[in-house]
């Protein structure tokens, strides 16, 4: 699927023509290309794409290379649907000296809306760089958001497993759910790790090039304001990460503690009921002579004395606290 964008008086605008008939364009979107497009744009560009398996190749020199006049730059970047955990996949920017080409077989919002924006006649471009950096700008804006409510999240998480003390309300808490809350989010944040590693090289791959290419001042400098960003988002994104192995760490350490508490509660049962079960067992006995079964009161005897043998030790174990 082709989407293809010209500038009119500094604004993107839609081209409603076929690629073969069109001469020149600032920005041309692929979503999810066919064989036919993706012949269509070889032949426009006068040079090869990467194919699917190409994009998803790890190294450095398969995601950023340089062909001629043309620079190939792939990046991994989320796309957050309906649910938590983001589809990651990556995109490549095909960036000439006068257009650019993104390479994409999912759907990150930031091309949706900077399409919407061009359709509105909102979007101002100068040429393919521009268009370039304006994407980089908006895919490392909507990480900061992700991380953001990422971190709300987290703190809601901590609010749970730290706001009450005393057993019966911990007993409350599904602590099921805390760890996979916490886990899926582990599990999402490291992805956005993964991202910003891709998009860190790719934004100082990109620095060098517009030097070498002499662009626009302007557009170095905000390409240089990018990368400090995507630092610092590594920075916080690490940050979670650590406080989401603590709150595991203390999820677990919760964990526990309901456990050993259930526990002591059987144990101190255990002990309670030992002696009067001791003093049933010896008069449960069929000796020939006991001297108690021969007395009036011997039943009562008996029971008094479990009882009282139950007694001392909860006694016993409530005055050390241990109840």
């Amino acid at each position: 699927m082709f989407h293809i964008y010209d500038t009119h008086d500094g604004k993107l605008q839609p081209v409603n023509e076929p690629l073969a008939l069109v001469a020149e364009a600032r920005w041309i979107d692929l979503l999810r290309p066919t064989p036919e497009d993706e012949e269509q744009i070889n032949r426009w560009l006068g040079v090869e794409i990467p194919d699917r398996e190409e994009m998803e190749e790890i190294e450095i020199s398969s995601r950023l290379y340089i062909e001629g006049s043309t620079a190939f730059m792939t990046a991994i970047v989320p796309a957050f649907g309906d649910g938590d955990e983001p589809e990651m996949a990556p995109v490549t920017f095909v960036l000439t000296p006068s257009s650019l080409v993104t390479l994409r077989h999912h759907e990150p919002r930031v091309f949706a809306l900077m399409s919407q924006r061009a359709d509105r006649g909102l979007a101002s471009a100068v040429d393919g760089e521009d268009v370039f950096v304006q994407l980089l700008e908006a895919i490392v804006d909507r990480l900061a958001d992700v991380l953001e409510r990422y971190g709300r999240d987290i703190e809601t998480v901590a609010k749970t497993v730290f706001a009450k003390t005393d057993i019966q309300a911990r007993s409350q808490t599904d602590f099921g759910k805390v760890l996979s809350d916490l886990g899926r989010q582990a599990n999402a944040l490291s992805n956005i790790r993964d991202s910003l590693v891709s998009l860190e090289r790719l934004a100082a791959f990109a620095t060098t090039l517009l030097l070498q290419r002499k662009s626009r001042k302007e557009l170095r400098e905000r390409l240089k304001t990018v990368a400090r960003d995507i630092r610092s988002l590594s920075d916080h994104d690490g940050f979670l990460s650590q406080k989401i192995n603590f709150l595991l760490d203390a999820t677990l350490g919760m964990i526990s503690i309901e456990q050993n508490g259930i526990i002591k509660i059987f144990s101190v049962a255990a002990v309670v009921f030992l002696p009067p079960t001791l003093v049933a067992s010896i008069y449960g006995m069929n000796f020939e002579f006991m001297p108690e079964l021969q007395w009036p009161y011997g039943y009562p005897f008996a029971l008094g004395l479990m009882v009282v043998s139950m007694l001392l030790p909860y006694l016993y174990f409530k005055r050390r606290g241990w109840l």
